[in-house]
């Protein structure tokens, strides 16, 4: 396999966003740690080896589906948006993209199912959906402004989080559900931020989220309310008691997601003057999850 080939094969992969997966299940290992006090690393490294397939595998299909539909050849590619742009040019790799996407998709399946026999069966149900997620998300999420707008946000918050929590504790808690609500409502925001270049092809080609179905004004609005619900959920734990007051810590990432927004909202209109706070967005997405999870180990 030469050199050209390999970068075809890992492109609809979108390594650079991989980042987001660890950064998001350190929560739920965080919370596994805080009640239990111990951490099983061989379950550890293979709930991050599932987490990073599935969060490949629905790349993959996002960036095939993108391409069988023609929205990559319509669509205004930002760094952040609008695929990678790798199958327009290589229309030949589309079948390798797809098989990425199903081979990354059993390897997450195998291992959840490994999980189900090793902690319960209480856990299928969170697999099931993570499934059907991974592979609908392009071809049926997209397509529905209310599905478009929470299923992200479930397949990296409660599915990921408490899905991971389960399998290093052995049972489901409030403090990871709580938990679990922080990457729910910050990847729902980052993926509204990113929908922004793409609003008219997704229009050309059938999609509908909720900036298509309610217009940017009031989406906008809903990604303020989804993006500072994150720190609310934080204060809730603390205060509630279900978290430790440590991890408050992630509240200092409101040093960048209040600028991030207000960028947004101000320049929703002006892809070039919007592209730094969408990066700032994506930051938002790291940066809190990480400082939370330091915190709750922290205690």
């Amino acid at each position: 396999m030469n050199l050209q080939r390999l970068k075809l094969i890992i492109a609809p992969m979108r390594l650079q966003f991989l980042i987001l997966t660890p950064a998001f299940a350190s929560i739920g290992v965080a919370t596994a740690y805080w009640r239990t006090g111990s951490l099983d690393v061989g379950l550890l490294i293979m709930v991050l080896i599932g987490a990073i397939a599935a969060h490949i595998s629905v790349n993959a299909f996002n960036e095939y589906f993108d391409f069988k539909s023609g929205l990559d050849l319509i669509t205004v590619r930002t760094p952040f948006s609008g695929g990678t742009g790798t199958l327009p040019g290589n229309p030949d790799a589309a079948r390798s993209a797809l098989i990425v996407a199903w081979i990354t998709l059993g390897i997450a399946g195998l291992l959840g199912i490994y999980f189900v026999f090793r902690r319960g069966v209480e856990l299928l149900p969170l697999g099931i959906l993570g499934m059907l997620i991974i592979y609908g998300y392009s071809p049926v999420v997209t397509r529905n402004p209310v599905l478009c707008l929470v299923a992200p946000g479930l397949g990296f918050g409660p599915l990921m989080v408490m899905g991971t929590d389960f399998v290093l504790s052995g049972e489901f808690s409030i403090s990871s559900f709580i938990a679990s609500l922080i990457p729910y409502f910050l990847l729902n925001s980052l993926l509204l931020v990113n929908q922004i270049p793409d609003v008219d092809a997704d229009r050309q080609v059938g999609r509908r989220n909720i900036l298509i179905a309610i217009g940017k004004p009031k989406a906008l609005i809903i990604l303020g309310v989804y993006l500072f619900a994150t720190y609310i959920a934080i204060l809730i734990g603390v205060l509630t008691g279900h978290l430790p007051p440590m991890s408050l810590l992630g509240l200092g990432a409101l040093i960048i997601a209040i600028p991030a927004y207000l960028g947004v909202y101000r320049y929703a209109n002006n892809i070039e003057r919007l592209i730094p706070y969408m990066a700032t967005t994506a930051l938002v997405n790291i940066v809190t999850p990480i400082l939370f999870s330091a915190g709750i180990f922290l205690g």
